[in-house]
This record gives C-alpha cells, structure tokens and sequence, in this order.
C-alpha cells in the first residue's frame, strides 16, 4: 500500500512541473494543495490522513499541537535548512523525521533590489500613470549614486545586498547586534556605532536580520522618527523586525518618504488588511525566496529527502 504525501502551500502549482517526482511515486501517492491551511484546525484535518508532508518556508507552523493531531506523519520536509516554525522537540515525541533543503539566497537579494530601485524612481505610481492616461512623469526619481544605504544585518543576504551597493556608487553602512569591523572589512563597507547611527545616516535603510528576541520589535516609532525624512526603508526579512503599526503611522505622517516589504505579520495578508492601502507603501506577496531555479531545488531535494527516507537513511535532517 501507497504512503501519502501532502505537498502544501503550493499557491502557484507548480511543485508537480518544477521537478521529476517519478523516484518516489511507485511508493508514494502525492497530492498538492493549493489553498492555504491558516491555523491548527485546518492544517489537522486536511493533513491527518498523510504520512509525509512537504511544506514551503514556513508558511504553515508545525507547533506541538498539530504534529500531536497528526498520527500518521513520519516525514516532514521544509524548504530550507532552517525552519523557527516547526517544534523539532516535538516531532521528535511522535517519531517524525524533519528534513530540510538548499536555499538560494539569490532570490531574495534581487527582489530586495527590485523594491528599492522601485522605490527610488517611482515605478509602480509611474507605470500605473502611464497605463492608465494619467499624467506623463508625475514624479521625481532618487538617484542611488552617492546616496547611503544602511544594511541592518550583513549574514549571507545583507552581504550581497552591499556589494551590489557598492557598484552603484553608494556609500554603504552596516549594524547588527554582533557585526565586527573584520566582516564589514571584508565586504568593504563601512560598521555604524550604533542602530540610531545608522538610521540617522542613510537614505536607504534595508533589513536583512533573523527574527529572535533582541530583533523582534527592533524598528519602531522612535526608530522611524530617527530617520531622515527623505529616507525610504525596505523590508525583505521578517515581519515583525518592524513595528507594523508604527510603520503605517510613519508613512501616512510623512516622516520617512516610503518604504517596500514584502513580509507581513499575517500571511496571506487578509483582503481588508491596512497595509493592502497604505500611503507611499510597495508591497509584494513573500517573493523574496519565489523563483523558478529555488523551487527546482526545493521540490527537486524534496523528492530526494523521500527517497533517502524510504530507504531508510535519511539525508539533510534538521533539528
């Protein structure tokens, strides 16, 4: 008899043409679910007749409760090598073995680009102008050459994110809680003293930071107030490093001229969410990690992981 498995969040679907799933199907019965499972309720019944479960991110959290309402999962697969949504102590109790996947940090950088070059020139009010008939150059762009962008964290993505800085002709600043001069020498930018330094300092600020209790909340109305009120903040990281709240008063205020994220406390963001209308906003859906070449990783060492599990010698465990 078959095992089944759960591909979940798969919004695009995708996961069955981005990859070969043909070494486990003689074994395994898939099926993809389009919609997305937004609490413990959903997610139990949908998922407790399946004994594998493949998930994107983390899109849908794995806390104790589910995985004790889910009797016959033994695989779990994330995207990813790392995973603060799944309760790997857990899943330990009830036998499930998690594994993980690569994860390209490409993506995200370049999306992280894409919103602030949107930013600076006006793009979306621009292109919407023009499709629309409405009034030929409305705006007046920012320039990037010889502007300060402020990196708040230098990790794997926040690094790339500099040096591309750095060929555009920006002077590029850096901070996080335990950033040395060494790291910030070695991608040749400069280490602000401090978080306010860095804010006051830049015309761009981007967030490239884990989400931990000394990041959570670390950007809210002073530290918005801190910044210039020509600067624009960008948020490819987590949510909730920024005060949602606070950044929504900051925007419709004026005190800092845009920002772009593309994270949300809530996701999908709900239809009557403030943030789908918020003033000199640029919102994207959670692209950061959404491209062709990342999904062909996931789906593609997803089927690895279960072949490697159904031999019995399981690959790239997490937890």
């Amino acid at each position: 008899m078959k095992l089944r498995c759960a591909v979940i969040e798969d919004f695009q679907s995708v996961s069955a043409t981005v990859t070969d799933w043909s070494p486990v199907t003689d074994d395994v019965e898939i099926v993809t679910f389009t919609e997305h499972l937004a609490s413990v309720d959903e997610a139990a019944a949908a998922l407790s007749g399946y004994d594998i479960v493949v998930t994107l991110r983390e899109r849908v959290p794995f806390p104790a409760e589910l995985l004790a309402r889910l009797p016959r999962l033994r695989l779990l697969v994330a995207s990813g090598m790392r995973n603060s949504a799944i309760d790997f102590d857990a899943a330990r109790r009830h036998g499930v073995v998690v594994c993980g996947t690569a994860s390209s940090a490409t993506p995200p950088v370049e999306l992280t680009w894409a919103l602030l070059l949107g930013l600076a020139r006006g793009i979306v009010p621009e292109n919407e102008a023009l499709r629309t008939g409405g009034r030929w150059q409305s705006t007046l762009g920012d320039d990037l050459h010889g502007r300060t962008l402020g990196l708040l964290g230098l990790g794997k993505i926040g690094g790339r994110v500099a040096r591309i800085g750095l060929a555009f002709g920006m002077d590029v600043l850096a901070w996080s809680q335990n950033l040395t001069k060494e790291r910030t020498d070695e991608v040749g930018v400069r280490l602000a003293a401090s978080r306010d330094e860095l804010l006051a300092a830049s015309d761009f600020v981007s967030v490239h930071l884990a989400l931990g209790d000394r990041t959570r909340g670390l950007i809210g109305a002073a530290e918005l107030a801190r910044m210039r009120p020509t600067a624009y903040l960008v948020n490819t990281s987590r949510a909730a490093v920024v005060d949602t709240d606070a950044l929504l008063a900051a925007l419709r205020d004026g005190v800092i001229a845009g920002a772009a994220t593309d994270v949300f406390d809530t996701e999908p963001l709900p239809a009557d969410d403030p943030v789908r209308t918020a003033p000199g906003l640029l919102a994207t859906p959670h692209l950061g990690y959404v491209s062709r070449a990342n999904y062909e990783t996931y789906y593609g060492q997803a089927v690895e992981d279960i072949r490697a599990f159904l031999d019995g010698q399981p690959v790239r465990r997490l937890g």
